[in-house]
């Protein structure tokens, strides 16, 4: 497989995650997922899909971009505001 091939098929990966597909919503949010799981599979955990890729960051990438890394956004708790402050 060349090395355009191979390019373009990342792309693809990552245009399944784009903020119009699923949960996603920022590129941002897409990296720091496939990021930790790349961490998990790194440590011994088993892909949650048959791959094409070999390489971990590749087979995590694919996995967030279908869907199967399960993540939760924290809510976040502003403060109350003090009285009299400007």
């Amino acid at each position: 497989m060349n090395e355009l091939n191979l390019f373009s098929r990342h792309l693809e990966v990552f245009e399944l995650a784009s903020p119009s597909h699923g949960s996603i919503d920022s590129k941002f949010r897409f990296i720091i997922l496939a990021a930790r799981r790349t961490r998990q599979l790194q440590g011994g955990s088993r892909p949650m899909l048959t791959s094409q890729f070999k390489k971990f960051t590749s087979i995590a990438q694919e996995e967030v971009a279908r869907g199967l890394v399960k993540f939760e956004i924290p809510e976040v708790i502003k403060p109350p505001k003090k009285r009299g402050a400007k």
